[in-house]
């Protein structure tokens, strides 16, 4: 009996006029836009500035997104340059088709041009920006999902996506949603790196490598569900090699890293503290110049208070002082009769 499924949508692409609307690239949009914003919260956060991590990004997304594709392509060459295939799909990337470990190397290449036109160290930025990634991949699944594209075996889970495209081979059917099982994962990876980060202060590249390690954990499962064409090496997936080769990279760096540099940068943006201090100092010095023009602005008060005072209040406090003295200096004259007496 089928209780529940997930829906495909019925297409992934609208139209505004002549402008096609397509679900995959709003997906990738989204989440470079998320990856940003939490980057540039924690940059902040480990004393950067304000606005460095979009302008590192400007270098890191293009190249991430050349990437990605070249990684697809070179990997599923067949889809492109073989008999009947057409070799201009090959850039057609709205169409589908990253490779994550090809948009996070290339991705990596910007972003060190960028971090190096700033000064700033990569491991650095690599850790600020490391939960953003993993967010930006799980918003970025769901653009599998418009395109009915990377599910799994057939399951009859009340979870399974339906399937309803007959395109490039596709069967219409109920299947795993792999790319609801990766984004999920990827969110739960993005609260790890965010926990441990907190928990042990990672620094030097170790919040990224913690990143690249649990991706790989669950890519490695999530892709042995997966059913679309793949090359195969040892009846594994390549993919599944990719993940188990770079998961003991990410886990090496993490081991040695820890051991050869300790702790976190204290300095990951020359400048942001300067600029910090000389904002303080310009604080103080216009509270203290609000102090002085209060002070001024007291005396000048009070000087007024004076000019304004009545004349005849002014001669009668004249006339009253001198006959307080007169009398003092008739007492003193009484006092030195009496003695001489």
């Amino acid at each position: 009996m089928e209780l529940a499924y997930i829906p495909s949508p019925s297409r992934g692409v609208i139209h505004l006029g002549p402008i096609p609307l397509r679900g995959y690239a709003f997906c990738i949009i989204i989440g470079v836009f998320v990856a940003v914003w939490l980057g540039n919260k924690r940059w902040l956060a480990r004393g950067g500035r304000a606005g460095t991590v979009a302008d590192i990004s400007v270098w890191a997304v293009p190249f991430g997104l050349v990437g990605g594709r070249l990684y697809h392509v070179i990997t599923d060459y067949e889809l492109y340059f073989s008999e009947g295939r057409n070799w201009v799909d090959a850039f057609k990337i709205w169409e589908g088709g990253l490779g994550i470990w090809g948009a996070i190397a290339l991705g990596a290449v910007g972003a060190w041009i960028g971090c190096r036109r700033r000064g700033i160290p990569l491991p650095a930025y690599a850790d600020a920006i490391a939960p953003g990634i993993a967010l930006a991949q799980a918003i970025g699944r769901w653009g599998n999902w418009f395109n009915q594209e990377l599910y799994g075996k057939e399951t009859d889970l009340p979870w399974a996506v339906r399937i309803t495209s007959s395109l490039d081979g596709r069967v219409p059917g109920d299947y795993h949603p792999t790319f609801l099982y990766e984004s999920l994962w990827c969110v739960g990876v993005a609260l790890l790196v965010i926990w441990a980060d907190r928990r042990f202060q990672l620094g030097h590249g170790r919040a990224f490598a913690l990143y690249v390690a649990a991706y790989c954990a669950g890519r490695f499962w999530i892709e042995y569900l997966r059913v679309d064409d793949a090359h195969h090496i040892l009846g594994l997936r390549l993919n599944n090699w990719t993940a188990l080769f770079v998961f003991v990279l990410a886990v090496v760096y993490l081991v040695v890293s820890a051991k050869k540099r300790p702790g976190r940068e204290t300095v990951v943006e020359p400048g942001a503290d300067d600029s910090a201090t000389d904002g303080a100092e310009a604080d103080a010095e216009a509270d203290k110049s609000t102090e002085t023009s209060a002070e001024d602005a007291k005396d000048e008060d009070d000087q007024g208070k004076a000019e304004d005072k009545d004349p005849a209040e002014s001669e009668s406090e004249s006339e009253s002082g001198s006959g307080a003295e007169s009398t003092s200096q008739s007492a003193s004259a009484s006092e030195s009769a009496g003695k001489k007496s």
